[in-house]
């Protein structure tokens, strides 16, 4: 066994305590766990779930094509280096381009794709929209239309662990008229993840109205001074609404594995991602019952 999670720790150890498994072979199990190198030059971080209670994501970007799979083969815990197996772990890839998106679909057909956030995963699916969900314990707002990609990519990632995530899109400071129909939407939630490019101030002005934390995303859309979003990167620093958490540039998938973990510290809150089902979180199916609860399987085309 090179890949454990607590799950496969779990078992381990009722093994022992059941006499099938010697103490020594538990073991050997547990000193060759915390990593497993794949041929090609890829070093898997098996115990990152165990440590952290997330497991690594797959960052597409920079990957070739064979190096892609072969990660996402290897964290989803398939036996069979074909992948015919059906996997024993739910994973993720960010960052995924087009080309790649083809190329895992027809390596996965029963994977899930969110071509629209650059987003792929194995074991659990992604929200379908539009419309998105429109409430949950987090609330993602997008500054504008061009904000989208990052705001998608933030929505997938909290849905695919296991959070309620809902989405308030076009909702910037152009307009400010926009954003008072959802303040009580906002008012329920536990945390506001605020994307916004330009100048970055819809984090600030949402941090104004509201007592909810605040991770306030800069894009890069923009341009001229803009420089590809460090001047809402700044703006974002610089707030004078207290209660702001900033990330990157463009880091929708970070926000919302911070959004995961401040979650999980809450007493009432218990992270799900080791026994959240397949599919999206159950918020995609509070503001619409008629939305299905889980996205189809891609189809598996060839690339």
């Amino acid at each position: 066994m090179s890949t454990l999670d607590p799950f496969d720790m779990t078992r381990l150890l009722q093994q022992v305590a059941s006499g099938a498994v010697s103490p020594e072979e538990a073991l050997r199990s547990f000193r060759f766990a915390p990593f497993e190198q794949l041929l090609d030059g890829i070093s898997l971080d098996t115990h990152r779930a165990l440590r952290t209670g997330a497991p690594e994501t797959v960052l597409a970007q920079g990957k070739s094509t064979e190096r892609l799979i072969s990660a996402m083969r290897g964290l989803a815990g398939f036996s069979d280096p074909a992948g015919k197996e059906r996997q024993a772990r739910p994973v993720l890839a960010s960052r995924v381009s087009p080309e790649q998106d083809q190329a895992l679909r027809a390596a996965f057909p029963e994977g899930y794709s969110f071509p629209e956030a650059g987003l792929f995963a194995l074991g659990r699916g992604f929200p379908q929209g539009p419309p998105w969900p429109d409430r949950g314990e987090v609330m993602i707002l997008c500054a504008g239309a061009s904000d989208m990609p990052v705001a998608l990519e933030a929505l997938g990632t909290a849905s695919f662990h296991g959070l309620e995530a809902g989405l308030a899109p076009d909702t910037g400071v152009c307009g400010l008229h926009r954003l008072r129909p959802w303040l009580q939407t906002l008012d329920r939630a536990r945390l506001l993840i605020v994307i916004a490019g330009m100048e970055g101030a819809l984090p600030s002005v949402v941090a104004g109205l509201t007592a909810k934390p605040v991770v306030a995303v800069p894009t890069s859309v923009g341009y001229g001074v803009g420089a590809g979003g460090f001047a809402a990167l700044a703006g974002m620093l610089s707030a004078c609404a207290p209660g702001i958490a900033v990330m990157n540039i463009d880091n929708g998938y970070g926000a919302a594995m911070f959004a995961a973990r401040m979650l999980a510290q809450l007493p009432s809150r218990i992270f799900r991602l080791d026994n959240a089902p397949a599919g999206c979180a159950t918020s995609c199916s509070e503001s619409s019952p008629d939305r299905p609860k889980t996205q189809e399987p891609c189809s598996g085309e060839t690339a």
